[in-house]
């Protein structure tokens, strides 16, 4: 087994850790089990209509913290390959990451990045600050550049509760966005990412306005989505008839929740009746 001596006991290195980033810690033993290690030999490019990607993913603030949502569908060239597919998923209690991309290393991203959280606050006995998740999120996406020029990118959207900022500084729900090289940007009151999202933050800069309630929030959410769907051929708008709906999940200084789907199908069905008699969607508030 890998990692183990010849009696089946775990190896020294496991005993003797020099880094609180499990991933250094990979890529120092173990470096053929990283996702970021390359898949293709060099000079070789990928197909990227041969290989599932997922899109649309956005986030925005409201009054209690943060909000972020997918649709659910991945495409393969002109092929919708899943219409179920999972792209919002909690990093750690006040912190989530969705993704827009090549949905292989995606998944495997997410699940190191989980990973990546839990280690660091098991050997420094604390969590990481927003900001150092952040940071430490675009340096996977760093490592992730050889597949990224092979047509095979990873583009995350991280949103968090910021749990150490004071009442008084303002919001406390941020959102955080990145390039294909690891670039950090972060946003302000919403972003959105994924083929889609030209459509979605057009849809959020008419629908956002501060202080929204979580409900209001679900609702610009899914309008913007819907937007998206409406324009973008890889984006898959909410599923009447298969009961498949965006997922939306917030955090608050509660932590992680994701919305019921019994509530985002009450959502759903109420902004899609709307649609009956405003098919382009509401207008800009006053």
């Amino acid at each position: 087994m890998a990692g183990t001596d010849g009696d089946g006991r775990l190896g020294e290195q496991f005993f003797t850790p020099v880094t609180s980033s499990f991933t250094e810690f990979l890529a120092a033993h173990r470096p053929r089990l990283l996702p970021t290690a390359s898949p293709l030999p060099d000079g070789t490019r990928a197909a990227p209509d041969r290989f599932p990607h997922g899109t649309t993913v956005l986030a925005l603030a409201h009054r209690d913290g943060v909000l972020i949502a997918g649709d659910r569908r991945a495409t393969m060239g002109n092929l919708i390959a899943q219409r179920d597919l999972e792209k919002v998923y909690p990093a750690d209690d006040h912190t989530a990451v969705a993704f827009a991309g090549t949905v292989g290393l995606a998944l495997d991203m997410v699940k190191l990045y989980q990973v990546e959280l839990t280690h660091f606050e098991k050997i420094e006995g604390i969590p990481m600050t927003l900001d150092a998740k952040a940071t430490r999120l675009a340096a996977l996406i760093r490592q992730n550049l050889g597949q990224a020029m092979q047509g095979l990118a990873v583009v995350p959207l991280l949103v968090g509760y910021d749990t150490r900022a004071r009442a008084s500084d303002g919001e406390r729900g941020r959102i955080f966005g990145f390039d294909v090289a690891g670039g950090l940007y972060e946003k302000a009151d919403f972003h959105a990412e994924g083929s889609g999202s030209p459509y979605a933050r057009g849809a959020l800069k008419k629908l956002y306005r501060p202080g929204m309630s979580r409900r209001e929030a679900a609702l610009a959410a899914l309008q913007a989505l819907y937007d998206a769907a409406d324009d973008d051929s890889a984006t898959g708008g909410p599923d009447i008839n298969r009961r498949i709906f965006p997922l939306i999940s917030v955090i608050t200084d509660a932590g992680f929740e994701r919305l019921p789907q019994a509530e985002v199908e009450e959502l759903s069905r109420e902004m899609v009746e709307q649609r009956r008699n405003r098919p382009d969607g509401p207008h800009a508030a006053p």
